[in-house]
């Protein structure tokens, strides 16, 4: 874990988002010891639209018939 002041945090800015992408833990601290953690971020999933995958699912007309191997349990 390495620690850095906000005035090196900000002299090193670039170099410490590259660390913390590599998976290294960076604090930066403030005077009064309140601190912050850079972590990686994955990118935000794309949007969903609503009927985008209209068409591409298909069902059997027999969808809802029982299944014959559960014919004991139907009893």
């Amino acid at each position: 874990m390495e620690r850095y002041s906000i005035r090196e945090a900000q002299d090193y800015l670039p170099k410490l988002i590259a660390d913390a992408r590599h998976g290294k833990t960076i604090l930066i601290m403030g005077e009064d010891e309140q601190g912050v953690q850079l972590v990686p971020v994955s990118a935000p999933p794309k949007s969903r639209k609503a009927g985008s995958a209209r068409g591409l699912v298909k069902m059997t007309p027999d969808f809802d018939a029982p299944l014959a191997d559960f014919d004991e349990y139907m009893a």
